[in-house]
């Protein structure tokens, strides 16, 4: 079969918006060590010496602007063509524009570290077997939701696996499962599914761990570790919040509710001390800050916990590789006197962010009657964030 599939090009798909990144320029058009996301994925793919060549699929938006002629200007860049309104439009739109090809490896545009050696092994097992996909072995245990936030049942995790691309398969095969795809109306999640339902036998190759897709604001600040190197241990973030009196709730400063005092005014319930030492270890981390994942207006978060939404963001550190090593907070108040809060604020405010309370400084100032918290029209707070990188992270 090898002897018929000789000549193989690359589809690299970069028409998303990366809704799920956030930010006004779509993730593969991020600059990642001097250059876009996508312009990397493309020289991943022509670094296979199997490869002749990569087509380029964009939004219709970004055809014949600056993104397109950069990426044109890439070594081996065959063409660009328009994508469609759905990600198998667009592989579609690929994989007919490489219309000499005998074989084609679908790529996604937001996996810039795809390694060469991965890329030849899918292409050798699709040129034996007419169609192959990499993928990793699921290492947790795989639970099934029952759509109402509860277990269902514990799924048998040993033959599953993780898809990741490029996946490969003969033109024919791919051209014959994308169209079946389009025209059936129902998006699929990867084109080794469009094969599958147009019944086509996939070949498994092993994946690649550091093969990763950047989706998330964790992903991007992982890739920008990758790329520059930085194994600095420590990271400084700094983070301030500021809200008028006026809430019809109770106050609540670090987590604790101060009886009788007035209440501050905000979407949530407008705890200066939690969101300005959220936005400082946001910052330390190099993730967007506290706006971004709870937009104000949102519905979702009226009057929520700020404790609450502490522990989310301590769960973004984490899942970005850093540990908090403390914690320090200044409160700018001509009221309440938070002197004898401080204990119970310091604790409240380890617990939101998962640490021990000696990880966390807290102290008060006035304003010696200046300006509008100086005349007592709301309060404010400064947070210092220390974090650390975890061991094996970097």
């Amino acid at each position: 079969m090898s002897g018929l599939m000789s000549r193989a090009v690359a589809i690299v798909v970069a028409a998303g918006k990366s809704s799920r990144l956030g930010g006004a320029i779509p993730k593969q058009f991020l600059e990642l060590g001097g250059e876009s996301v996508a312009s990397r994925a493309v020289r991943a793919m022509t670094a296979c010496p199997g490869v002749e060549g990569v087509v380029v699929v964009l939004s219709c938006d970004e055809i014949s602007g600056p993104r397109d002629a950069a990426l044109r200007r890439l070594d081996r860049v065959l063409e660009v063509v328009p994508g469609g309104s759905t990600r198998t439009a667009s592989a579609l739109a690929g994989v007919e524009a490489a219309s000499d090809a005998d074989v084609v490896l679908v790529h996604d545009g937001a996996r810039p570290f795809v390694d060469a050696a991965l890329v030849s092994a899918v292409l050798d097992a699709t040129r034996q077997h007419g169609a192959a996909v990499p993928a990793l072995p699921a290492r947790d245990t795989v639970k099934r939701d029952d759509g109402a936030g509860f277990v269902a049942e514990t799924v048998d995790r040993v033959p599953l696996r993780l898809a990741q691309t490029p996946q490969g398969a003969r033109r024919d095969w791919m051209l014959e499962a994308l169209r079946l795809a389009v025209a059936s109306g129902g998006e699929i999640t990867d084109e080794a599914q469009a094969l599958e339902r147009a019944g086509r036998r996939v070949a498994l190759v092993p994946g690649d761990p550091g093969n990763v897709k950047i989706t998330t604001p964790e992903d991007w600040s992982d890739a920008v570790r990758r790329v520059d190197g930085d194994d600095q241990p420590f990271r400084v973030g700094h983070g301030y919040d500021v809200h008028r009196f006026g809430g019809t709730g109770g106050l609540v400063l670090g987590g604790v509710l101060f009886p009788g005092e007035k209440g501050l005014l905000g979407h949530s319930d407008a705890d200066v001390v939690l969101h300005a030492a959220m936005d400082a270890l946001l910052g330390a981390a190099g993730l967007p800050d506290i706006g971004h994942y709870f937009p104000p207006g949102d519905p979702r978060f009226a009057s929520a916990d700020s404790a609450t939404l502490a522990r989310e963001v301590a769960g973004h550190l984490r899942a970005s590789g850093f540990r908090i090593a403390n914690l320090d907070l200044s409160v700018l108040a001509e009221r309440p006197r938070i002197r004898e809060y401080v204990g119970a604020m310091r604790e409240a405010i380890a617990a939101s962010f998962l640490i021990d309370a000696a990880r966390v400084g807290l102290k008060a100032t006035t304003l010696e009657g200046l300006g509008a918290l100086g005349r007592g029209e709301g309060i404010a707070c400064h947070a210092v964030a220390l974090i650390r990188r975890a061991k094996g992270s970097a």
